[in-house]
């Protein structure tokens, strides 16, 4: 009989050494306070981020951010940094 292995379709490529990235929208942000300090901990407390994220935290431009925050994230797209800048604030990559 043939051996399981051989039967059964190999589909695909996992690659081992993936570091899964946390991603947070900018439209999020508004949940903290004015002036406070946002970083991974922040982030954490709220629910926005769940467990430890051996990727680092992204922020992302998707929505718009009314206070004026520091953020404090891993990487951070272009458009999420001038949202956060127009609105006051400053981000610290």
């Amino acid at each position: 009989q043939m051996p399981i292995q051989r039967r059964l379709p190999k589909r695909g490529f996992v690659n081992v050494f993936r570091e899964e990235t946390a991603v947070v929208n900018v439209k999020e942000l508004n949940r903290f306070e004015a002036g406070s300090v946002v970083d991974a901990e922040a982030l954490r407390r709220e629910g926005l981020v769940k467990g430890a994220c051996p990727g680092g935290v992204k922020l992302l431009g998707n929505g718009e951010v009314t206070r004026k925050l520091t953020v404090k994230v891993d990487r951070a797209s272009k458009a999420a940094v001038e949202k956060v800048v127009a609105a006051g604030g400053t981000v610290e990559v």
